[in-house]
């Protein structure tokens, strides 16, 4: 639980029902939780994707040695699949830890609160419509890929339109991640929160 939360919410007159911000921090404890397991398993592909690119280098090389193919095109597609799971659902799992590349020319200066503030407005005004655009200019390829059960067009290639889905299913778990997000940073801001998890 985090720090002083019940205390600075019942002192807070902003608040009209003072558990609202206590129950919108349970949500986004939820959304954390959820988001973080997913993160785990996630980590865990990358161990699938060392795995396969080692195969595929070695395999290459000592299948040409003994005049025996030891690898695919769907072993190397496998491998750029694993690797784009690991990029987009790995996504929301560093926004949670706040590890995302930022531009750091005054926000390292701010106060708690400031930078709350900032973060607050930044997932309002650029993350949560960013995700949406992608997922509204993503949307028709994608139906369009399952329609035609779209493969790659590599013999022995794996078909394309899951791996496709997956934008969308990124994005999706960046917005919900990005609600979390702002409850929190609107929490802190409020001074209804001492500090993130």
């Amino acid at each position: 639980m985090w720090s002083n939360e019940k205390t600075a919410i019942e002192a807070d007159p902003m608040v009209s029902d003072p558990l609202i911000i206590h129950r919108l921090l349970k949500i986004s404890r939820a959304i954390d939780r959820f988001n973080e397991i997913i993160g785990r398993i996630t980590l865990w592909l990358v161990l699938v994707m060392v795995a396969l690119g080692v195969w595929n280098v070695v395999g290459r090389y000592v299948g040409k040695a003994i005049g025996q193919s030891l690898t695919s095109n769907s072993l190397i597609e496998g491998q750029w699949y694993v690797f784009d799971l690991v990029f987009l659902l790995g996504a929301a799992y560093t926004l949670k830890h706040d590890e995302h590349v930022r531009v750091d020319v005054f926000y390292s200066r701010w106060n708690r609160k400031t930078k709350a503030l900032a973060d607050f407005l930044g997932t309002i005004f650029f993350l949560i419509p960013f995700c949406v655009l992608v997922i509204y200019f993503s949307w028709g390829t994608i139906v369009e890929s399952w329609i035609t059960r779209e493969v790659s067009p590599d013999p022995g290639g794996l078909a394309r339109y899951p791996i496709k889905t997956m934008i969308i299913v990124s994005f999706a778990l960046l917005i919900v991640q990005g609600i979390s997000e702002l409850i929190k940073n609107w929490a802190i801001f409020r001074g209804h929160l001492q500090e993130r998890e």
